[in-house]
């Protein structure tokens, strides 16, 4: 899986997005991290709106096979 780097993260928010693009980037992002967490913020049973929070610490250590 490639590495996930700070300048990625405006891929993040462009709308439109297919789910599984969605899911892949963030996918990615989680696995360069070297912690993170989530936290529901919101969820309304009655529509399926949720909202979610992701924090984390993106690993900033380049290896010697990282192209920049």
């Amino acid at each position: 899986m490639p590495r996930f780097r700070i300048h990625d993260l405006g891929t993040i928010e462009r709308s439109p997005t297919s789910p599984a693009s969605l899911r892949n980037k963030i996918s990615e992002m989680i696995m360069s991290s070297v912690n993170s967490r989530a936290k529901v913020e919101v969820i309304n049973p009655e529509t399926g709106e949720y909202r979610i929070v992701l924090q984390g610490t993106l690993d900033k250590e380049e290896t010697k096979f990282d192209e920049s």
